[in-house]
């Protein structure tokens, strides 16, 4: 059977090219691997230990069926081989068979002749090491740390001292306690350098605070634009051309198993809001206990613009051949943000 011939790449950015995501959320688009076969056969361990629960229970029924079935037909080859069941009965060789598989030896139906012992033997062979397969499979996925950490559903740019600046908000689902935690944050982009070549880079983005001793209940994630960020200068319209990605990760350790956890997410360059800041989640309750309102979590509000939030250049430093500065909009310049910063602009 002839291969299918490779797809057409075009090494230069095409005007149709849809937004690509180092994490992929929901429908998000995925970087297909031209040459490299993704086969999930190849690696079935992974494959056993990442799909979801429903489907590794519903393959385990399903070639549990199947091995009996095919055992039952074996059986049914050699009539009157299993004594106790009806000669030819196909139902009553693959009940035998379940009883085999499983060891349960009811002690209604037995092997007959030499030609069912062996199938005997080897059905209990099989039985074992799928037995042995199921624990081992079931205990990794069970035993494996994950963390629930929620993020917001979008990163905002405000204000914040005086200062734009950039804010991701993340909560801990769970009851307990993620101790040391430690965050990291990226902005990955489509560059272009002098000589003409397109590129994927990662900039590492300074946070005011990346680790905490107890990450409990909520955690805003913030990166202060200052000159000297990547971010400064930058404006929705460039950040979208630019394919810009943000993308986080934490790491830490789980109070109850005393083991690593790390989450992961990323917001695309449509997720995040320009003149925008999170709401209030904490607060308190009528007896004076403190609460945190997760039903606002993802909930912003834009920000009154008030002139000048900090004091730049006025200027954008283009990332890419040829590319000029967009009016007005920039982060960080002192300019009037029509594009995200409005205070009547929603996104």
């Amino acid at each position: 059977m002839a291969r299918r011939p490779p797809p057409k790449i075009a090494y230069r950015k095409p005007a149709n090219a849809r937004a690509s995501r180092m994490i992929v959320r929901g429908r998000g688009a995925r970087i297909r691997r031209v040459g490299m076969s993704d086969h999930p056969m190849r690696d079935i361990y992974h494959l056993a230990l990442t799909i979801s629960w429903a489907r590794f229970l519903l393959v385990f029924l399903v070639l549990y069926l199947l091995v009996n079935l095919a055992f039952a037909g074996l059986y049914v080859a050699d009539l009157g081989d299993i004594s106790g069941a009806r000669p030819g009965n196909f139902a009553d060789a693959f009940f035998f068979s379940v009883q085999t598989l499983a060891t349960i030896g009811y002690g209604g139906m037995t092997p007959a002749d030499l030609y069912a012992n062996i199938l005997v033997t080897l059905e209990s062979i099989v039985g074992i090491t799928l037995v042995a397969l199921a624990t081992g499979l079931m205990f990794a996925r069970f035993s494996r740390p994950t963390a629930r950490v929620m993020f917001s559903e979008v990163a905002v740019i405000g204000p914040r001292d005086g200062v734009p600046t950039l804010m991701l908000r993340m909560a801990n689902q769970r009851r307990n306690q993620i101790l040391q935690a430690n965050v990291v944050l990226s902005l990955l982009r489509d560059e272009m350098t002098e000589e003409g070549e397109v590129m994927r880079r990662f900039h590492d983005l300074k946070v005011q605070r990346a680790s905490t001793p107890v990450f409990a209940l909520s955690f805003t994630v913030m990166h202060e634009i200052t000159p000297e960020s990547p971010l400064y200068g930058e404006t929705a319209q460039s950040l979208a051309a630019e394919d810009a990605e943000l993308v986080i990760s934490v790491t830490g350790i789980d109070e109850t198993m005393s083991q690593t956890v790390h989450a992961r997410h990323s917001w695309g360059a449509n997720e995040i809001r320009f003149g925008h800041r999170f709401v209030d989640i904490l607060g308190w309750l009528e007896d004076g206990s403190r609460a945190i309102d997760f039903t606002r979590f993802h909930d912003t509000e834009t920000v009154p613009h008030k002139g000048k939030s900090h004091v730049g250049s006025g200027k954008r430093q283009s990332h890419r051949a040829g590319e000029r500065a967009a009016p007005g909009g920039a982060v960080g310049t002192g300019e009037h943000d029509r594009a995200g910063g409005d205070t009547r602009s929603a996104d």
